[in-house]
């Protein structure tokens, strides 16, 4: 009895201006309906035997040909054409259409009258009670939740932007920091290259200097030399022509 699922479905069929109630308990190999319209009961119990042989039928497993009946009697499926129509015997005949590989299919059971239909109306109004209760404590459950969650997320947001607003004046106060400290920097290095250059130019214009001078040295020293070796050749010249008119003979003596 713990694996049963339970399923109740309000049926409204186009042919019936009332719904239909259909309550559903579903085993692993065989299941149970019961149907009411407020007034009148019939019930449906599909034993293993009879779902075995059905599923046979449609060449399918019994839990694949219940888990089907269950999509289909415990949600009301909009592409379905469901019928509850008299059978003989004052029995009822339930049938609902689906597709399968592009085929329309149809299943039926039949249903007979209940034996007490007040008891089946009441319990199948009981079980809705119990199931509205149930959604009620659930919806009041959640919505605590959600109200709960909601808070907290307002104050992850309120800390989000805290944290927010924190990292921007932090990140402003660094680069206002870091600006000075760049700006800082470029200022001593236009100072370093304007002493390196004050002071390439200063040593070029004493190399410069040094040239001058040592060109005008040179200058110097080569028209020194020049008028030396002039005057030794002029005092060559005076010496030899000295030597010469001395050496030189004066004139034959007579005899």
């Amino acid at each position: 009895m713990d694996s049963a699922r339970h399923t109740c479905l309000k049926l409204q069929i186009p042919q019936n201006p009332h719904p239909f109630f259909i309550k559903g308990t579903w085993f692993p190999s065989h299941f149970n309906l019961s149907i009411t319209d407020g007034l009148d009961a019939w019930t449906c119990n599909a034993s293993e035997e009879e779902v075995k042989e059905r599923a046979s039928n449609w060449d399918q497993p019994t839990s694949e040909y219940i888990d089907l009946s269950e999509r289909y009697l415990g949600f009301q499926q909009p592409d379905s054409i469901y019928g509850f129509a008299d059978a003989a015997g004052g029995n009822k005949r339930l049938s609902w259409t689906f597709k399968k590989e592009g085929t329309k299919l149809e299943w039926r059971w039949k249903f007979k009258p209940a034996e007490d239909s007040k008891k089946i109306t009441a319990g199948i109004l009981d079980f809705l009670m119990d199931a509205n209760i149930r959604l009620s404590e659930e919806v009041v459950m959640k919505t605590k939740s959600n109200e709960k969650l909601k808070t907290e997320a307002e104050k992850c947001l309120a800390q989000s932007e805290k944290f927010q607003n924190e990292k921007a004046e932090f990140e402003t106060t660094i680069y206002s920091k870091f600006l000075g400290v760049l700006n800082s920097k470029k200022a001593k290095l236009r100072e370093m290259r304007e002493k390196m250059s004050n002071q390439e130019n200063n040593v070029k214009s004493e190399e410069e200097e040094e040239e001058e001078h040592e060109g005008e040295s040179s200058d110097r020293t080569e028209t020194f030399e020049g008028d030396s070796e002039d005057d030794d050749v002029e005092e060559d010249t005076a010496t030899n022509v000295t030597s010469t008119s001395e050496n030189k003979p004066r004139g034959r003596k007579r005899k």
